[in-house]
């Protein structure tokens, strides 16, 4: 992790502003790089300018003389009658995607949004649905649905020595196996909310919000070394299918090269619109990588065997005994 450590950006930082400077330039607009998008974000929304400023303090600061990947605004909408329930709304380039939501919900619609940005509109990129972190150089890729542990795991990891890429996007140039760093805020759900406060009491997270359509979300801080690093990519070297099931015995166990293709491309959010180059980019993925499919019940076991499968990566993928993991299921 030397050359990720060491790649690092001349701008200035949003937490050198300081926090009403912050929030002042907030409301008129301000400019950031996160992973390879300049974005020019404008907020006006009670409470949410003091946890922006805590979960983006360490991104770069950008000036206004470049064309911006997308413009994002957040807005609080005047309450039509009294009494009734404060709004607010999303846009993208003047344009709003989705109905206006509950204004206590701010922070998780301002991510959520910029999710749906990167999603339907930067498809110069192939953007496979995983968590990617990268350990020794390589980048470990972890495709998963909903309700999996994806994001609980990933920042677990991210607080244990692995660089965040990113929970959400793994983003690749079509025809290349490098992943493109995109680490944001990483939101928890629910139980694991307080899963990751006990595993990793250095993590920051932002506050808990209520009532949202996935339940009570939290949002972790990547850790500063990410966020340095989001202009070095990582080259993939293994592909790890995450499930957490409660009470679970630890099993890890390979994947056939077939099912592995047919798994990231189902995890892909517009395979089909790259075409012809997203398939030869997947196959190439699984054809350099060890892939496996991973089912967890305690996240320090896990953790503990991911450390292991970096440390062992020289180890046969199909023998058990050669892999350095305790408590492999066979």
């Amino acid at each position: 992790m030397t050359q990720a450590r060491q790649a690092s950006t001349s701008h200035r930082r949003v937490d050198s502003l300081g926090a009403p400077e912050f929030q002042s330039r907030l409301a008129d607009a301000l400019g950031l790089r996160i992973g390879p998008f300049d974005v020019r974000l404008a907020a006006r929304a009670t409470g949410l300018a003091e946890p922006l400023y805590r979960l983006y303090g360490q991104y770069p600061l950008l000036d206004d003389e470049r064309v911006f990947s997308c413009h994002l605004r957040l807005e609080e909408l005047r309450a039509p009658w009294p009494r009734s329930k404060r709004r607010v709304r999303f846009t993208v380039d003047g344009r709003q995607p989705h109905d206006d939501m509950p204004a206590h919900q701010a922070l998780a619609v301002l991510e959520w949004g910029f999710n749906l940005v990167i999603a339907l509109r930067f498809h110069r990129f192939l953007m496979l649905h995983s968590a990617v972190l990268e350990r020794n150089g390589g980048a470990l890729l972890m495709p998963a649905g909903p309700g999996h542990g994806k994001t609980t795991l990933c920042a677990a990891l991210a607080h244990r020595g692995w660089r965040l890429l990113s929970d959400e996007f793994g983003l690749l140039r079509p025809g290349r196996t490098a992943f493109v760093p995109i680490p944001r805020p990483m939101p928890l759900k629910n139980e694991s909310i307080e899963v990751l406060r006990n595993f990793a009491p250095q993590a920051e997270l932002g506050p808990s919000i209520e009532g949202t359509i996935k339940g009570t979300v939290a949002h972790v801080r990547p850790p500063r070394d990410s966020v340095d690093a989001a202009a070095v990519e990582a080259p993939a070297r293994w592909v790890v299918f995450p499930r957490w099931q409660a009470d679970a015995r630890l099993s890890f166990e390979e994947v056939p090269r077939a099912e592995a293709f047919m798994s990231l491309a189902r995890n892909a959010f517009n395979y089909e619109v790259v075409g012809q180059a997203a398939f030869e980019t997947v196959r190439e993925i699984v054809d350099r990588s060890r892939c496996y499919r991973l089912v967890y019940s305690d996240l320090g076991e896990a953790v503990e065997l991911f450390d292991r499968l970096a440390a062992g990566d020289g180890a046969s993928v199909g023998d058990p005994d050669a892999l350095p993991v305790v408590g492999v299921q066979r």
